[in-house]
């Protein structure tokens, strides 16, 4: 599964962390991957299970329910500069890069593993949030071997 330049958005600035998962969640239905009821099960997900990695990253993705929903496997990025809190207000659980993920099968999985190599490293998210394109944030992610 290859990442995809229009699915990755640069500087972006979030209210709250249900708006920056509702928006990766668009992406993934602008670009076929899910039927919009895919976003509220996003939110779901991370009511039941936080969905922030630590490491200033969050990966939202849906229920088991909601599998149904999922027509092919893609990945969201968004860029948040400024950071969107993911935990309780009085904790440093705030998410710089959210990958939104829907996977049909096992498809996703080599990228996610790629996403988790790289953002075990800080200095990698922060190349990340830090990348003035969306082909830069692609060639970090591919270089992982």
């Amino acid at each position: 599964m290859e990442l995809k330049k229009e699915m990755i958005l640069l500087n972006q600035q979030f209210d709250n962390k249900e708006d920056a998962i509702r928006a990766s969640g668009r992406l993934l239905v602008e670009n076929g991957c899910v039927e919009s009821e895919y976003i509220e099960s996003m939110i779901e997900r991370n009511e039941m299970v936080s969905v922030y990695m630590g490491n200033f990253i969050a990966i939202p993705h849906g229920t088991d329910e909601s599998k149904k929903y999922v027509k092919k496997s893609g990945i969201s990025i968004l860029q948040v500069p400024q950071g969107v809190q993911f935990g309780e207000d009085d904790t440093e659980d705030v998410a710089m890069i959210i990958f939104g993920i829907a996977g049909v099968g096992d498809e996703h999985l080599d990228i996610l593993q790629k996403i988790a190599i790289f953002c075990s490293n800080i200095e990698n998210v922060i190349k990340l949030a830090d990348a003035k394109s969306s082909e830069e944030i692609i060639k970090y992610l591919e270089e992982v071997e």
